[in-house]
């Protein structure tokens, strides 16, 4: 999800209480406790739409009990099968703006009418389970749960080519071409922000499906002991083309 902060107009936030955050108003309460410091780091994937990160996450869940997939709250109506705190934790604007106001979101958006956030009690959780805790959120989402300090590894998952992305898209069969346009666009803008320095911890290109498993299940293994990222392993800079992702300064 992402992080732009709104309501929707009409629903009112209430002022925050600070009681037990340790925050200022609006801060979201510190996941770097006591207890916290003993279990893993969370484990941040993000990436463009159509680039598998949902699929990467799935994969890693299934194929170890030390991950956990972190569930985000949202106000729209559950669809067909969806369950309560499976798929999602389903709850009021008015609930929701509440929440907000009282500093209970590491990140939060607006998307077509309806808010989408991950909270802090989701993301804990995961965390006091011993368990590594799985986001799959959008570039803003990234940012905020960057300054949340949060300790997380972040990797930025992006695909071969814009090419190869757009036929991944089309491949779904549920989006127009108007639709599909958009959302390349938006890669890009999502792609150069491998260019933020700090953001990011790895890059992952997802050009072979189980390749791309290994290659974050060695980077999850990491997050399970708490350990720190590698150095070096974002390039210093991404060069978006019209038909590749180039990297400069000799990263692989």
């Amino acid at each position: 999800m992402g992080a732009e902060q709104s309501v929707p107009a009409g629903v009112e936030v209430q002022p925050a209480s600070t009681a037990g955050t340790g925050q200022p108003y609006g801060g979201a309460p510190d996941l770097n406790s006591e207890k916290a410091t003993a279990v893993p780091s969370a484990l941040v994937l993000v990436g463009p739409s159509g680039v598998g990160k949902g699929t990467l996450a799935k994969r890693l869940i299934q194929d170890g009990d030390q991950f956990g997939f972190c569930v985000s709250h949202t106000t729209r109506a559950p669809r067909p099968n969806e369950q309560h705190g499976v798929h999602y934790f389903f709850t009021t604007k008015e609930q929701f703006a509440k929440e907000i106001g009282e500093g209970k979101f590491l990140e939060y958006a607006e998307v077509h009418g309806n808010l989408y956030g991950t909270s802090v009690g989701a993301v804990r959780s995961v965390l006091d389970s011993g368990r590594v805790c799985v986001l799959d959120i959008d570039v803003q989402g990234a940012r905020a749960v960057r300054k949340s300090g949060l300790k997380a590894i972040f990797v930025f998952i992006a695909p071969p080519s814009l090419e190869d992305l757009a036929n991944r898209l089309a491949g779904r069969g549920t989006e127009t071409v108007e639709q599909i346009t958009r959302r390349l666009n938006n890669a890009k803008a999502e792609i150069e922000s491998i260019n933020e320095k700090g953001l990011y911890d790895y890059l992952l290109i997802n050009d072979d499906l189980d390749e791309a498993v290994k290659r974050l299940k060695a980077i999850a293994e990491r997050a399970a002991k708490g350990l720190d990222p590698e150095p070096g392993m974002v390039p210093e800079r991404v060069v978006l083309e019209d038909v590749s992702i180039q990297v400069a300064n000799g990263y692989s």
